[in-house]
């Protein structure tokens, strides 16, 4: 059975990883699933904001090349991925102008092409499934306000999530401007929002049924890994 590593940015994400998505992982027929904090992330002195992908690119190389029966993927936030600079991630700049349904596929095919590269000619291309979440982890978590607003206890801010949910065809819409990003919204109910804490309770509590329901590119994702178990 083949092996998962998915290579994320942040504790909250880890955490879901192993309490949400794993057991559904294995169904799929994955041996292991590991989440792996990109960077080294807890060994940073000051957190926020994403490593460069030249580093993280060294990382997934790194273990694709020291474990032949490996599927590596990422799970990282559009809104903020740096797009300029030495810790540009490519294609990121130009998915800025584009439709928001080509957004994260763009930047997902330059780091699948720019990976295989370093990766050399023999590198078999589905053993790397890149996954950009749009536009931000807290956007899943919309997916059920009310079991968002039960999950951290906070029944109060339920009809205050809906307002914002309806707003938008899907949670994945919800935009990414340092106003409005998903996790700026909650902040604004939530002043000491716990992201590591709140978020994975609310994602516990409302299910990965939920989130498929509303997040369709999520969906994709979870579809293009259950192919890759079956395949690989």
């Amino acid at each position: 059975m083949p092996r998962l590593l998915i290579h994320v940015e942040g504790e909250t994400e880890e955490a879901f990883v192993n309490e949400v998505l794993a057991p559904r992982l294995r169904e799929y027929g994955f041996g292991t699933i590991g989440a792996r904090l990109i960077g080294n992330a807890r060994l940073r002195h000051r957190r926020g904001g994403i490593r460069a992908w030249s580093t993280v690119r060294l990382d997934i190389v790194k273990h694709l090349r020291e474990d032949a029966g490996a599927v590596a993927t990422t799970m990282v936030d559009f809104y903020a991925l740096p797009s300029s600079g030495d810790k540009a991630w490519p294609g990121r700049d130009a998915a800025a102008k584009l439709p928001f349904n080509k957004k994260a596929p763009s930047v997902e095919d330059a780091l699948h092409a720019d990976l295989s590269n370093a990766m050399g000619g023999r590198f078999d291309p589905r053993r790397f499934i890149p996954f950009v979440i749009m536009h931000e982890f807290e956007g899943l978590l919309f997916s059920d306000c009310a079991a968002f607003s039960r999950g951290i206890h906070r029944a109060d801010l339920q009809s205050h999530f809906q307002d914002i949910r309806d707003q938008f065809k899907t949670p994945e819409e919800i935009n990414d401007s340092p106003e409005t990003a998903p996790s700026k919204r909650v902040i604004k109910l939530i002043p000491h929002y716990e992201k590591p804490l709140l978020g994975t309770l609310a994602a516990l509590e409302m299910g990965l049924e939920s989130i498929e329901a509303q997040c369709p590119y999520f969906k994709a994702w979870l579809t293009r890994l259950e192919k890759a178990a079956k395949t690989l």
